[in-house]
């Protein structure tokens, strides 16, 4: 582990291997972890960065205000410091929201993208009663006893969570506090992205889980739609978190197209 200071917050990221970099984005409610499948397998062809953002892991508290653009530029200065250069750079979830973030304020920084099981925010891609839904749900769970809150967001498996990342995701949600995913779930309510996706240039690989139902195949095709000449692979039997339960096949598209793309 070691960290970066950006204006006055400390950033942990985690970094293996030699070769083209691959920077990667968790999720809400996680943090560096959830890569965790990914550096063991990456890291003998390109150099696996996985970063804790403001407010996770191991990283400095989210500061008030903190919107989505000073997510992208916190991040923009980790890559300077790290000097990664042009960047792949995958982000899951809330994580791909971040990384479209990062596009469009340091396209220049950005090698591809490769968004996984993601939203152009949930405004940007979910219907308006599926957004006030979830939005009730995380006030309730946010409302919780600090005993009984449960950061385990719905649906994010095809099935039961893989056996061997139980006691991965029970640490990582162990960690997570609660003002930073009040804040990650209130942006990723009010966002809307859709302007910003018929301006990527950058090669773009949509990995998506074929059952995932926090963000449907659905929302994969309308940024294949939107994106010019977005590449769209669909992993079978995977839900949200794909690189968790079906990490073979993720990993194997992710070398792919990196290598395609390098």
């Amino acid at each position: 582990m070691a960290t970066v200071q950006v204006n006055g917050l400390g950033i942990a990221y985690d970094r293996v291997g030699e070769g083209p970099p691959v920077l990667f984005l968790h999720g809400a409610a996680a943090d560096a972890r959830v890569w965790r499948p990914q550096f063991d397998a990456l890291a003998d062809a390109f150099t696996v960065v996985a970063w804790d953002e403001p407010g996770a892991g191991r990283s400095s508290d989210v500061p008030k205000p903190f919107g989505l653009a000073d997510y992208a530029h916190c991040l923009a200065a980790v890559v300077e410091s790290l000097r990664l250069g042009p960047v792949h750079i995958a982000g899951l979830s809330w994580g791909g929201t971040v990384a479209l973030e990062f596009y469009r304020h340091h396209a220049d920084r950005v090698r591809t993208l490769i968004l996984v099981d993601t939203y152009a925010g949930w405004e940007g891609s979910l219907p308006a009663e599926e957004v006030r839904a979830r939005v009730e749900g995380a006030r309730q769970m946010l409302a919780a006893p600090r005993g009984g809150f449960d950061p385990t967001l719905p649906g994010l498996f095809a099935g039961s969570p893989p056996a061997a990342y139980v006691p991965l995701l029970e640490a990582m949600a162990a960690a997570v506090r609660p003002e930073t995913l009040r804040s990650q779930l209130s942006l990723m309510a009010e966002t809307d992205q859709r302007d910003l996706l018929p301006t990527v240039s950058a090669p773009t690989l949509l990995l998506w889980g074929e059952q995932d139902v926090r963000s449907p195949l659905a929302v994969a095709r309308q940024f294949q739609e939107a994106i010019p000449d977005a590449e769209l692979v669909v992993i079978p039997g995977a839900g949200h978190v794909s690189n968790l339960e079906r990490p073979e096949e993720f990993n194997r598209a992710v070398r792919d197209f990196c290598r395609t793309h390098s």
